[in-house]
């Protein structure tokens, strides 16, 4: 390999190099395989030898993928993808279940989560601009292979809670004086918003939830944890909505 190639994949490795150049890394034959059949288009494929073929493909010696490799345990083959742009329009948020994300700044947080969504059919995730970022080498790996198919969008999210919320769009969150999720109702369409894995739900955030729910531990009056991690906690929230209030329209 160049110099000035693997002076490009150690760039994207930060936040920075990725905005500049538009590109994202992914390592292992099958997420790349899975990425090559999506819509997302790659740019380059670095691989050992016999791995992949193709124009795109340029194959290295294993000295070269560990010198590159972002894994603790070099993969066979590593990615440059050009990062994709989505636009999330407000009609979208009236039919269907979003996740909001308030400042979740663990990378294997964000990509489990990313990672559920996909299993809950769940397709936008809204993050804060201080969330961590969905093409982080670490989330991207965490989320194996979910990336592709869960639009991931950056906004500020008090405008968009608020103006969800005016529009009659339930906006739910997760609190410790919130009601029993496992009682009332869910709504099949809304928005649930997740909180910062030490401070929660901003309070500037809070003041646009309209439905304050808690995920009780067992038994109810049992004092253990103070909470529970926030990727665990969109797990038990996601299938209790899938749970009760399936989407009408199956999606």
């Amino acid at each position: 390999m160049k110099k000035a190639e693997i002076q490009l994949v150690r760039a994207l490795a930060d936040k920075r190099g990725r905005a500049e150049h538009g590109l994202f890394l992914a390592e292992g034959a099958k997420l790349i395989g899975e990425l090559r059949a999506s819509a997302l288009r790659v740019r380059k494929i670095y691989a050992l030898e016999g791995v992949f073929e193709g124009p795109e493909v340029e194959t290295v010696a294993p000295r070269d993928m560990e010198r590159i490799s972002q894994l603790k345990t070099p993969s066979n083959s590593l990615a440059l993808v050009e990062i994709p742009r989505y636009t999330l329009r407000p009609a979208q948020l009236k039919e269907q279940l979003t996740i909001a994300l308030d400042e979740v700044q663990n990378p294997g947080n964000l990509g489990t989560i990313i990672r559920l969504a996909d299993w809950f059919g769940i397709h936008d995730i809204v993050c804060s601009e201080a969330s961590a970022d969905c093409f982080n080498p670490k989330v991207v790996q965490a989320t194996m292979g979910a990336i592709l198919r869960v639009r991931v969008h950056y906004t500020p999210l008090v405008p968009l809670l608020s103006g969800a919320a005016a529009a009659g769009i339930p906006v739910y969150g997760t609190f410790l004086e919130g009601r029993n999720i496992y009682e009332g109702s869910l709504s099949a369409e809304g928005i649930v918003v997740m909180g910062n894995e030490g401070r929660g739900v901003t309070d500037a955030v809070a003041r646009c939830i309209t439905e304050r729910l808690f995920i009780p531990p067992w038994p109810a009056d049992r004092r253990g944890s103070e909470s529970l991690n926030v990727a665990m906690a969109t797990g038990i929230v996601c299938a209790e909505f899938r749970r009760r209030a399936p989407s009408p329209k199956g999606k």
